[in-house]
């Protein structure tokens, strides 16, 4: 065999044709064109500008998938990275599991067609033996016995051999001739079958091995008389295709036995077997996935605990966060709804809500109900009290099971399609009461269950949309809260001020015991522990005398909420008479009118749907 190292790079006589010698020299330039599947997966996803692992930030999966942020965190740092740099990890096999339509297949096909347009790029470039079926990595030309000097030359690792096709030509068609061996750079595409395998089980009885790792070709059977020579085999497997990229394994636990086992071989040693050949090379990503039904069966038969212990486990549960929930919804359906029809976010928050809340486990523990651990899953200021709640929920399965967005999909995309203006968030409500009446597959406690649920989120709907409608009657609810907030104070200074003066002071106003009674019992403070808190904000208050900053309401939560409360409970009579008047003036019409474009500007309504909220809002304060 020849080989010059330091042979000048030679002109292709074909378009996009090199040769070993110049590619040897571009690899000494940019290793990254000889580097393994793990780490071009690692840097395709780490190829936007705003990726940082130090950080947690991943944008390639969290601009596409929704609500699977901590997951991806888990795979990006205990798998793939790990992977990329070398560690055992890399010869594990890839397993998502998953509830029906969790992502775990949109997580690899997202991974799929990162990788092709990813080997379109400079930065992605990668070069195979012109005409291999596997297309096999140049560097695998160079003898064993000079692949030591080489690696100290090229600062790279050379793992691997020639496939048979490739020994076959290098021995048959160029005669050890290294130098003469055409190379050309590839590009990964899953239709085309370059470096991107997907492999898909069928009826047990009908598997065939040779459809992961290829068969005799009975036409070249026929011209070269052997199933050992190279041209009569096709090397077109799933992991023959798959050489130097990723293989899916759609619901891979239901493969037979043996293929399973030729999936250890490939992870652990990096090679598989076939039929007249010996062990043959391949270096591809291996992943797998599957529901946690079939899971949980596999991993409790003995026979299994070898390949559970060569799998990396991922868990893809449901999202729990209806933020995340609602970009899924609207990923799917906004491509389909006609310009004119108003989609607002109330409306598909009210979806998700009844998915979430199916989703979430109650434990007998006093803030471990539905609603209680919903509330806290939405609530971004308690977001290290929810982390410590979800992971109980993860040892318990949360998410893991309950309403699968495809079926939230389907009932919002039937009400969608005789939908003429907007949809309403009580449409959608009885829309999923409706497909759980008449779902036959629904046993009757799933259905009573669903059922309790829409209700729930109703009361839920009823609490936000009044909220609304009361924030959008007054015409300046920051202002109208400042006023309460300063009356609230001016009481506590008249109150103890009055009690450090003695006798009490003449002609001053006195305290109003009922609005400050009425402020702190919405925040939960007993009338024994009344005075302490006056005290206390009256401390603050003549601290603002020494030149301290003032206290905002904004600064204590619960005063902000128990303001909100009380402005709202003290317009509630008055929207109640506005929007319930049998014959309304117009003064009583214009006030409606404002309010319903006070809504539709906050940007979450129509002025349809705005006004059937003012109705709604109204026939509740009637009750």
């Amino acid at each position: 065999m020849s080989m010059t190292e330091n042979r000048d790079w030679e002109t292709s006589p074909t378009p996009g044709v090199i040769y070993l010698p110049e590619y040897v020299e571009r690899v000494k330039v940019a290793p990254t064109i000889a580097e393994s599947a793990h780490e071009r997966l690692f840097r395709m996803i780490m190829n936007g500008e705003s990726a940082d692992p130090r950080q947690h930030h991943y944008p390639f999966f969290t601009d596409h998938l929704f609500g699977m942020d901590a997951h991806i965190e888990r795979l990006m740092e205990d798998y793939v990275i790990p992977a990329a740099r070398g560690f055992e990890v890399k010869k594990r096999i890839l397993l998502l599991v998953g509830p029906v339509s969790g992502g775990k297949s949109s997580l690899v096909t997202l991974l799929k067609q990162g990788l092709e347009q990813f080997s379109y790029t400079d930065a992605g470039a990668l070069w195979a033996i012109a005409g291999c079926p596997m297309h096999e990595e140049p560097l695998h030309l160079i003898p064993r016995e000079m692949r030591s000097r080489v690696e100290a030359r090229l600062g790279v690792r050379i793992r691997g051999d020639l496939c048979p096709w490739c020994q076959w030509q290098l021995e048959h068609t160029y005669h050890r001739n290294l130098n003469e061996v055409p190379l050309e750079r590839i590009y990964l595409s899953e239709s085309h079958r370059v470096g991107i395998g997907t492999y898909a089980p069928s009826d047990p009885k009908s598997q065939d091995i040779a459809d992961l790792t290829g068969a005799a070709d009975f036409q070249g059977l026929s011209t070269y008389g052997s199933e050992s020579d190279p041209r009569a085999f096709r090397f077109d497997g799933e992991l023959n295709v798959a050489n130097r990229g990723i293989v899916e394994f759609q619901e891979m636990l239901k493969l037979d036995e043996k293929f399973l086992y030729q999936l250890l071989s490939l992870t652990q040693e990096g090679n598989f077997k076939t039929s007249r050949y010996q062990l043959i090379s391949a270096d591809e990503v291996v992943i797998g996935h599957s529901n946690e039904h079939e899971f949980r069966q596999f991993i409790q038969n003995p026979r299994n605990e070898a390949l559970v212990s060569r799998m990396f486990i991922q868990p893809i549960p449901y999202s729990l966060c209806t933020h995340d929930e609602v970009r899924i919804y609207r990923k799917l359906l906004m491509p389909h709804v006609p310009e004119d029809v108003h989609v607002g976010d109330l409306a598909l928050e009210m979806a998700a809500t009844v998915a979430i809340l199916s989703r979430i486990k109650e434990v007998p523990k006093p803030g471990r109900d539905r609603l209680s651990k919903f509330s806290l899953y939405q609530d971004v200021t308690r977001a290290e009290e929810a982390s410590d709640v979800l992971q109980e929920g993860w040892d318990l399965g949360e998410g893991m099971s309950g309403l699968d967005p495809r079926y939230v999909i389907n009932r919002l995309a039937a009400l969608l399609a005789r939908c003429n203006e907007c949809l309403d968030p009580m449409d959608v409500l009885a829309s999923l009461k409706e497909g759980a009446v008449y779902n036959p597959f629904f046993e009757h406690p799933q259905k009573t269950e669903l059922l309790d649920l829409v209700q729930a989120a109703k009361s839920l709907y009823d609490q936000h949309v009044e909220h609304d409608v009361l924030e959008a009657f007054s015409e300046d609810v920051g202002e109208a809260i400042s006023r309460l907030y300063q009356n609230y104070l001016d009481n506590i200074m008249r109150l103890l001020e009055d009690v450090d003066e003695k006798p009490s002071g003449l002609g001053r106003p006195r305290a109003d015991e009922r609005l400050l009674r009425s402020i702190e019992e919405r925040m939960g403070v007993t009338e024994t522990q009344a005075m302490a808190f006056r005290e206390e904000i009256y401390a603050r208050i003549v601290a603002v005398r020494d030149g301290r900053p003032a206290m905002n309401f904004m600064e204590h939560q619960g005063l902000r909420n128990a303001l909100i409360a009380k402005l709202f409970d003290d317009m509630r009579d008055e929207v109640k008479i506005t929007t319930m008047a049998p014959v309304p003036d117009r003064t009583t019409l214009e006030r409606i009118e404002r309010a319903a474009i006070g809504l539709v500007s906050s940007g979450a309504y129509c002025p349809r749907c705005a006004a059937r909220a003012v109705r709604h809002v109204g026939g509740l304060l009637n009750r």
